[in-house]
């Protein structure tokens, strides 16, 4: 276990290495001088040379990767340009409302695609199981940012249940409090969720189908085992691997994916920061924040990694 581990965390920090290149680099290769990409055609040469020394942009381009990489993994960032503020500061903010958000969609889309999934697969080919397939089908050609503005429609304007958008704040001092954030991030999180929990859906009624078809599976049963029992204590555990693996990635795609609905609702979080950033010509902002998303896909893929070794012994044997 301890060398495959090794192996894994090795891999990630390259992963991240390599990803912090590719950030750096995509952004250097923009076309013009990026101060003058920030400022506008409209700027003087004075003003570009003082941002010029402000980004580093004087240094050359590898001083300039060290000293951001390097600022990174001792915790300290560039001032945003638009904010006048330090990038850290902005992100941790705005993760206020991103991270709870992302969470409370992977919760429904877990809950919801693991029971549908395993409802339709123990109906095979019978009308609960044609049932799920359509919808999840209806649910992955829904495109999240309609199906958000659909909501908005139905619960804050038609039923006026939740407000249309904004975000009031976690405690009282903000204007807000722990049930009124949970409402405000309630139809977003439904937004987020609906696409993933179907494709979801769709792999675990696939997994299940194919271990049940395992002869220690059928062993079992002729044991005596009743399909439930068979169901819940051999065939999910050695289902969960190709589950897990789309979970992992669902996850990341839902930190990533919220620029779009936190943009439909008005939420303060990641994806409207970057949003602005990028209207703004903030690349610094722009920087970090996308190197934050890069290391949570690869963080999230880590972590899958030493699950799917929790899950089945024989990937820790094979690795060492």
């Amino acid at each position: 276990m301890g060398l495959f581990l090794l192996k894994r965390f090795a891999t990630f920090l390259a992963t991240l290495a390599v990803a912090s290149v590719v950030v750096f680099l995509v952004l250097e290769m923009l076309p013009g001088n990026a101060a003058e990409v920030i400022l506008g055609d409209t700027a003087t040469p004075e003003s570009i040379a003082v941002l010029e020394a402000k980004l580093g942009l004087d240094r050359p381009p590898l001083q300039r990767y060290t000293e951001w990489v390097g600022g990174l993994l001792q915790g300290r960032t560039a001032m945003s340009i638009s904010y006048d503020t330090p990038t850290a500061e902005l992100i941790v903010e705005r993760l206020h409302v991103t991270l709870p958000l992302a969470l409370m969609a992977m919760a429904m889309t877990v809950v919801v695609a693991l029971s549908l999934g395993l409802y339709a697969a123990s109906r095979h080919n019978r009308v609960g199981d044609v049932g799920v397939m359509a919808a999840s089908q209806l649910g992955i050609a829904i495109p999240n940012f309609w199906f958000a503005i659909l909501l908005i429609l139905l619960f804050a304007v038609h039923l006026q249940w939740v407000s249309a958008g904004g975000f009031p704040g976690w405690t009282e001092d903000d204007g807000g409090g722990l049930w009124e954030g949970i409402k405000s991030l309630l139809l977003p999180s439904i937004a987020l969720a609906l696409v993933q929990a179907a494709i979801l859906a769709r792999v675990t009624r696939s997994a299940v189908l194919e271990v049940m078809r395992e002869d220690f599976v059928r062993t079992a049963r002729a044991k005596g085992l009743s399909r439930r029992q068979a169901l819940w204590g051999h065939v999910l555990r050695n289902a969960m691997i190709p589950v897990l693996t789309v979970t992992g990635l669902q996850f990341a795609n839902l930190i990533t994916g919220t620029i779009v609905v936190e943009n439909v609702f008005v939420l303060p979080g990641i994806g409207r920061l970057i949003f602005q950033a990028i209207s703004n010509r903030d690349l610094v902002v722009v920087r970090d924040v996308v190197m934050l998303l890069a290391g949570v896909v690869v963080l999230v893929n880590f972590v899958v990694d030493v699950l799917y070794a929790l899950i089945d012994p024989r990937l820790r044997r094979a690795d060492a």
